[in-house]
């Protein structure tokens, strides 16, 4: 048993059951014990690969695209180049570099930020960002950002902002929770708190017991935040991850350690918690705000925006072994079987600007 996992039962048996949405903060985000705080989960080494580290051309592309969204936006200086969830630095180091080429006056003049809650991570990426050109900022929230337009891209962000959970029970739904069993270890089961119905996919009504309804008021919070910033200052976001793109039924709620699914209850604070983000509901968050939101797939975006012409100028000098390597990081980030079809992309824009591969509002 993880210390955390002590820690939690504890909890429970002082308190009662908890909601799926605090287990999972603290899982993550535990001052002591959580994974975010305690391991470096990025690569091969640790449990999970995310697009940056698989390719530059992810990095690349995410940069082509934000220095259109400037030109678009009427090139506002001063300007913040932002990342929020940043990782280890890797995608911000390939952003860096591509905007150094594509307009070196830019990335002399803009102000760099990494959004990063970690202590510990904050520290990798400033190894990652050593040496390069731009001079960057660490900040614990966009609260803290400079007072300007900002471009701010965020990859794999929303997926580990904590979730509620409701469980058809009966006629109704009630809200998930974590108790305890007889040997004093951790299980589901449906607790007291019900939900609104007119909050719940269409076809929520017909679901049958048992069933699960997954709901995200920290993730709209955060959207919030964001969309409140660009349309009171201007600019334009970029956010990536793995989801849907329409509301419906069903336990997303996964654990990932040393690249492998196990039970979400088994090692907190071991295992990256994840849960699949529900894009319309982020659209629907800032279209309220009155910007623009533009939804794809991430296979599609990254086409799009020029992923196989990138590919053929990275092999086009290079030996075979590593054109395999470029080819097979294409299929990774962009093939339907990998990452294409499940992540999915949210492109944030003032009304009526519009930016390649965007047009109009989607």
């Amino acid at each position: 048993m993880t210390r955390l996992k002590t820690r939690i039962a504890e909890l429970i048996g002082a308190v009662g059951p908890i909601p799926v949405s605090e287990y999972m903060a603290l899982c993550l985000f535990d001052p002591q014990d959580g994974y975010y705080t305690t391991r470096e989960p990025f690569g091969a080494a640790g449990d999970f690969v995310t697009a940056p580290e698989i390719s530059q051309m992810f990095g690349e592309l995410i940069a082509v695209w934000l220095y259109q969204a400037w030109l678009a936006v009427g090139r506002p200086m001063p300007v913040a180049i932002a990342e929020i969830g940043p990782g280890r630095g890797t995608l911000m180091r390939d952003m860096q570099r591509t905007l150094s080429r594509l307009d070196p006056a830019l990335t002399a003049s803009a102000s760099f930020a990494m959004i990063e809650t970690s202590p510990r991570l904050a520290e990798i990426q400033k190894r990652t960002l050593a040496g390069t050109a731009a001079t960057v900022a660490w900040h614990e929230t966009i609260d803290t950002l400079p007072r300007t337009p900002l471009l701010i891209v965020g990859n794999e962000l929303f997926d580990a902002v904590p979730i509620r959970q409701f469980v058809r029970a009966g006629a109704g739904w009630r809200e998930r929770m974590i108790g305890l069993d007889d040997a004093n270890g951790l299980r589901f089961f449906a607790g007291a708190g019900s939900v609104d119905p007119m909050l719940l996919p269409d076809d929520a009504e017909n679901a049958p017991q048992g069933a699960i309804v997954e709901m995200a008021p920290a993730r709209a919070a955060l959207m919030t935040a964001i969309a409140e910033r660009l349309a009171g200052f201007g600019g334009a976001g970029l956010f990536l991850d793995y989801g849907y793109l329409q509301p419906g039924i069903g336990d997303t709620l996964q654990a990932l350690r040393k690249h492998d699914h196990e039970d979400v209850l088994a090692n907190p604070g071991e295992a990256d918690l994840t849960a699949h983000v529900d894009f319309a509901a982020l659209a629907a968050t800032v279209r309220a705000h009155g910007l623009d939101a533009h939804l794809s797939t991430q296979g599609e975006f990254l086409l799009k925006m020029g992923l196989l012409e990138r590919a053929g100028r990275l092999g086009a000098n290079a030996d075979e072994a590593a054109r395999e390597k470029v080819a097979a990081d294409v299929e990774r980030l962009a093939g339907p079987q990998s990452m294409g079809e499940l992540f999915k992309v949210l492109a944030i824009l003032p009304a009526e600007i519009a930016v390649p591969p965007f047009a109009g509002t989607d």
